[in-house]
């Protein structure tokens, strides 16, 4: 039975709740590792009577203590784990860790049993996976394609499907170019999110830990578990990690247009991105084509310009000392920094600022962008002829996110008319990872190709639409019933704050819908009666606490915030209207919603 066991969450839970124990599921996980024979994989294997004693310790079954219990994972050898050796894939450098990482600390205390760490780019210096001295693992799905780096080995434990999730790195992209090359996803977090605490560095300021994993729903569990703010890491922040929330009904996507999009010829790749973006058109994403310009300035630096004496700094020590213990690749890109001075680092900030300051506005006016993954695939022979260019070109689409400060998840698509996996990144500012999960979730939902090599068929998800999540403790639920919903003109005003969309409802059936005299732009009144009334569509939306008062400030009169009762009879915040405000108005009750009154009105045109 447990040789065909998905290890995938849902799958080991229901296996727990039978009855099946933990120490079994690190025992067919040992059997998997030793039938897929890859030396590649780990620099570091725990020995299996250890894992399962740590499983052993676990006790009965409980989710709710333990939301990862029992969960097999690895992670990036560039992490340290208690009692593992610590290399960075450099033997020169090579210490015993005395105690686990943060982040590993959060994931065995969630449950989480670790089997070891795994094969990287040497100091997580490369997207290609093979610059290591210790034998690169095989890519998962196609040995003669590289297995995707800097975190290469734990890519392909989590495509072979022996681990359910795994800790990789990602400062140019080495959480999400893996992924793509495996057919998995790849979580990259806002920066500081996860804590960089027992983490080697490759560029402090741009480095985060990232989450591999067969779905975007284990990825997203394992985040949860795994983030929280470190006191002890300066670069570490406190960042929201609510439940995922349904897509609301409309949303805009920034994508590449068709001049700045690069696929170096790959047809299939660039076949693969379109029929992709159709199936976000499809779960009500408008796709807005932008030249993507700014951002690939933005990428160009990262290599390109000082931000690479951050790597020089991690061994500077090892290169004055010992400088054939780096591989000669790794040397000659982190040695550029000698090309850089003080002054050029300052002039860098103030471009990369410059840049931003075209970025923001981009973004600010979408929900979310969306690019390939990768702009190609790379071949093992393509790198050996072209070590620097082939690395180069899987950065593509990367490279410009850690230094624009924003998050990512590399997510599966429906497999490209050659056979190879599709993917694609949703990318959105800081903060959002919640948000752009919950747009992968539905597309990897959509597109339901299987697991990584596993040929596991995604798993049924929960339905989030029905489960109307409660917001965190730190956000307010507030309805709106007007243009401040989903793709209409003023939702800008809820997602400019940080506001997250929760679910669709509609208001107890007690209430009067009106549009407000004058206009455009329309605005609708809401007016509870005692008879009456009907009930309203509108949209429920989690909005930031500390931003609460930025949105009252711009709410004209006669509309304000009162307490909404809603048709399950819970009760939130959101737009009501002074009686005095219907003066003149056109009562639209009828009608049930804002939307089929905007579409009427199109309609009489």
């Amino acid at each position: 039975m447990l040789h065909s066991l998905p290890f995938h969450i849902p799958a080991l839970h229901t296996a727990f709740a039978d009855g099946v124990s933990p120490v079994a599921v690190v025992r067919e996980a040992y059997r998997r590792i030793a039938a897929w024979n890859d030396p590649g994989i780990f620099l570091h294997l725990i020995d299996e009577a250890e894992a399962c004693a740590e499983a052993k310790k676990l006790g009965a079954f409980d989710p709710a203590e333990r939301p990862l219990y029992g969960i097999p994972f690895v992670v990036k050898d560039n992490i340290d784990a208690a009692g593992c050796p610590t290399t960075a894939a450099c033997a020169a450098t090579s210490r015993m860790a005395d105690e686990d990482a943060v982040a590993v600390a959060r994931l065995r205390e969630a449950g989480a049993i670790l089997l070891g760490k795994t094969n990287l780019d040497q100091f997580a210096t490369g997207l290609v996976g093979m610059r290591t001295p210790f034998g690169a693992p095989r890519n998962a799905l196609d040995p003669a394609i590289v297995p995707g780096g800097s975190s290469s080995g734990s890519a392909v434990a989590v495509a072979a499907g022996f681990a359910t999730f795994s800790l990789g790195t990602d400062t140019a992209g080495s959480g999400r170019v893996p992924a793509a090359l495996n057919g998995i996803v790849g979580l990259k977090p806002t920066l500081g999110a996860i804590s960089a605490t027992g983490l080697v560095p490759a560029c402090r300021t741009l480095d985060t830990i990232s989450i591999f994993a067969l779905t975007v729903d284990d990825a997203y569990a394992a985040y949860r578990a795994a983030a929280a703010l470190d006191l002890a890491d300066a670069y570490s922040r406190e960042v929201a990690t609510p439940p995922l929330a349904p897509l609301p009904e409309a949303f805009t996507i920034g994508v590449p247009d068709a001049a700045s999009r690069e696929f170096f010829d790959d047809t299939a790749q660039a076949d693969a991105f379109k029929a992709a973006l159709a199936d976000l058109a499809a779960l009500g994403a408008t796709i807005r084509e932008m030249d993507f310009t700014p951002f690939f300035d933005v990428a160009a630096m990262l290599y390109d310009g000082p931000w690479v004496a951050e790597r020089y700094a991690v061994i500077e020590t090892l290169l004055e000392t010992d400088p054939d213990a780096v591989l000669p690749v790794t040397r000659a890109i982190i040695e550029k920094a000698d090309e850089f001075s003080a002054a050029d680092a300052f002039r860098a900030f103030y471009r990369l600022k410059d840049l931003r300051r075209k970025t923001t506005p981009l973004l600010a006016s979408l929900d979310a962008l969306c690019v390939p993954t990768i702009p190609t695939f790379c071949s093992r022979a393509d790198l050996e002829a072209e070590p620097i260019d082939a690395n180069a070109r899987m950065g593509v689409y990367t490279n410009f996110v850690n230094l624009l400060d924003m998050c990512g998840i590399a997510v599966p698509t429906a497999p490209r008319a050659d056979g190879r996996p599709g993917n694609v990144t949703v990318l959105a500012d800081t903060g959002r990872d919640a948000w752009i999960a919950s747009i992968a979730r539905a597309l990897q939902e959509r597109t339901a190709a299987d697991l990584g090599a596993t040929g596991w068929p995604l798993p049924a998800l929960a339905d989030l639409a029905t489960a109307r999540p409660d917001p965190a403790d730190e956000e307010i639920a507030v309805a709106a019933v007007g243009a401040h919903m989903s793709g209409l003109p003023l939702n800008h005003e809820l997602t400019s704050l940080g506001a997250r969309f929760l679910y669709a409802a509609k208001t107890a059936p007690s209430y009067r819908f009106f549009s407000l005299a004058g206009g455009p732009p329309y605005r609708p009144g809401l007016v509870r009666v005692a008879e009456g009334g009907g009930a309203i569509a509108l949209e429920v939306w989690a909005v930031p606490r500390a931003r609460f008062g930025d949105f009252m400030a711009g709410i004209p009169g006669p509309l304000g915030i009162g307490t909404l009762t809603l048709d399950d009879g819970r009760q939130v915040k959101g737009f009501l209207c002074e009686a005095i405000g219907t003066d003149g108005a056109t009562e639209i009750t009828d009608l049930g919603g804002w939307r089929p009154y905007m579409q009427s009105l199109a309609n009489s045109q």
